[in-house]
């Protein structure tokens, strides 16, 4: 079986991959076409992420809109529609996980040795466990209120509760693919300054991943000002409280560089 050929990495890639380096204090570290190579996949990964929670955001406002407005005899539809659409984004976020992995595979056939003493970085390190309780607590929080606004007599804002409980298992679902690939997938490295780097761009990932932009917007779209006013308040009780958490967390872990070096100077 021939090996795909790593693309060689473009001058701009080189460019921004210097760049990098520099706002994470590594300016001594050569940007490679490894690094450069890398982090054009890592980028374009995470736009499309952030296009497929968008899609997802947008397609829960119209039909949270559609059963509000459309006709009453099809409201169903909407529901089947964005459970459908949840399923392909999902797949979506696989098989991007996927690609991003045979770019890493390639990138690595491409090292003339491995890191001595390599060892794959567990949650603990890539995620941390401030974030992952806060992940979890934010995920708790967002399914209370769901369960909240689904007790509520309105038929409306019961209708609206399920399409806000099918976009947020499906934001859910999403974000547990993009941290499953970051915790899974293997590290490419050939000695400290690249491990450390791949440490660095994990964390960074997972920290990312750990904002709940989506768990904060579509409680605000879909039923902010519909839902009677203990439930408006709650929810802004909810947005103010987990903001207020995680603007905490930010300023008081380590940042990533000291994450990734403490991790490599361990091993």
């Amino acid at each position: 079986m021939t090996r795909e050929p790593l693309p060689d990495a473009r001058g701009a890639d080189l460019r921004i991959a210097e760049a990098w380096l520099a706002l994470r204090d590594l300016a001594g570290v050569r940007p490679t076409p490894l690094l450069a190579s890398r982090l054009a996949a890592r980028n374009l990964a995470r736009i499309v992420g952030a296009v497929i929670l968008a899609v997802l955001i947008i397609a829960s406002a119209l039909a949270a809109t559609y059963n509000r407005f459309g006709d009453p005899t099809l409201r169903p539809l909407p529901l089947v529609a964005l459970t459908a659409l949840v399923v392909g984004l999902l797949l979506a976020q696989s098989q991007l996980d996927s690609w991003v992995r045979r770019v890493d595979r390639r990138a690595g056939a491409t090292l003339s040795r491995r890191a001595a003493h390599l060892i794959q970085p567990g949650w603990r390190t890539v995620v941390g466990r401030p974030y992952a309780v806060f992940a979890a607590a934010v995920f708790v929080g967002s399914m209370l209120l769901v369960g909240s606004a689904l007790a509520v007599p309105d038929e409306t804002v019961r209708q609206l509760a399920v399409v806000l409980l099918i976009g947020l298992l499906g934001a859910t679902g999403i974000n547990f693919l993009q941290m499953r690939h970051l915790l899974r997938h293997p590290v490419v490295a050939e000695d400290e300054e690249s491990l450390t780097v791949d440490v660095i761009m994990r964390v960074e990932d997972a920290r990312d991943l750990t904002t709940p932009n989506v768990q904060w917007t579509l409680p605000m779209i879909l039923l902010f000002g519909t839902a009677p006013g203990w439930w408006s308040a709650a929810a802004m009780a909810y947005l103010l409280v987990s903001l207020a958490a995680f603007i905490a967390i930010r300023a008081k872990t380590p940042s990533s560089v000291t994450v990734a070096r403490q991790s490599v100077g361990t091993r």
